[in-house]
């Protein structure tokens, strides 16, 4: 265990000395890199940013469940012993028809409307909080058919709609990652190749005095772990350089209406699992160059 260790440590110092002979060349593909990995990853950013901001000025995702006006108290609790059976119910608050009417009394623009009533025209309803907005299209449509529920109305539409153009989002920026991941694995593939080249008569004679193809490998698929690991820190460090600027506009925006926000930047956990996906992708491209030289070499 030991001798791995120490083996994998020299290889590691001397991959790090590689890239430092040469500055330019590890500068611009990590540039490269960095600026792939960016487009997806400030995509993310701005869609939990997005997020936060609509989850902060919205209200929670709600329905209103309205009974007929011929609805008896066993009616109603029946409706209220199914919405506790409902696993897609978060909570619900009953509103009889007298404590309708004595909040619709007590509004000022309908006071005077409410004095001339001579019968309560409203019904007992159900204010109904579910735990996902995505849930409140077919928890209305099951509602629906209900026994003495006259009409159910979806509050805060708006933000069912919010999550699903988040939806959109997110699906568009895995599919953006997912191109421009496959993008790095080929440029890393490219740098790996070129490297292998310079070193193609060393390989050749490690080969012959009994290498394995595993020693051979070794030192390029560190080459390309590191690549994309220095890669992902640029894409950080190149989003967090876009929020910074963004955030001198958007602070002054909150001022104007006496609030206070901020673009976030990708937390702990975001920052490490970019740091590990594209080191991963590095990774891969470096071994899909080294395996098919030496395949090559094995071939002849």
């Amino acid at each position: 265990m030991m001798a791995w260790l120490s083996i994998n440590f020299h290889v590691l110092i001397a991959t790090l000395k590689k890239l430092a002979k040469a500055p330019f060349s590890s500068f611009f593909s990590i540039c490269v890199i960095g600026l792939a990995l960016s487009l997806p990853t400030g995509t993310y950013v701005l869609l939990e940013n997005l997020e936060s901001v609509a989850r902060t000025f919205a209200s929670p995702p709600q329905i209103s469940l309205f009974m007929a006006k011929d609805a008896s108290h066993v009616d109603v609790s029946e409706i209220e012993k199914r919405l506790k059976r409902d696993p897609s119910v978060d909570h619900f608050r009953f509103v009889s028809k007298e404590e309708a009417l004595k909040r619709f009394q007590q509004d000022s623009e309908f006071s005077d409307v409410a004095a001339n009533l001579a019968t309560n025209p409203l019904p007992d309803a159900f204010v109904v909080l579910a735990k996902q907005s995505r849930d409140l299209e077919s928890m209305s449509g099951t509602m629906k058919g209900w026994p003495k529920v006259e009409h159910v109305q979806l509050d805060s539409d708006w933000v069912r709609k919010l999550d699903s153009f988040l939806n959109l989002g997110r699906t568009a920026a895995v599919i953006l990652a997912a191109v421009l991941g496959a993008a790095l694995v080929f440029i890393t593939f490219n740098t790996i190749r070129l490297q292998i080249l310079t070193q193609k008569d060393e390989i050749e004679v490690a080969k012959l005095i009994g290498a394995t193809n595993t020693f051979i490998r070794r030192p390029f698929l560190y080459l390309g772990a590191l690549q994309g690991l220095a890669g992902g820190a640029a894409a950080w460090l190149i989003v967090a350089a876009g929020l910074y600027f963004l955030n001198g506009g958007i602070l002054e925006l909150a001022r104007l209406y006496s609030t206070k926000f901020a673009l976030a930047n990708l937390d702990m956990r975001e920052s490490l699992l970019l740091f590990l996906f594209s080191a991963c992708l590095g990774w891969l491209g470096a071994w899909l160059s080294v395996t098919r030289h030496l395949w090559q070499i094995d071939s002849v």
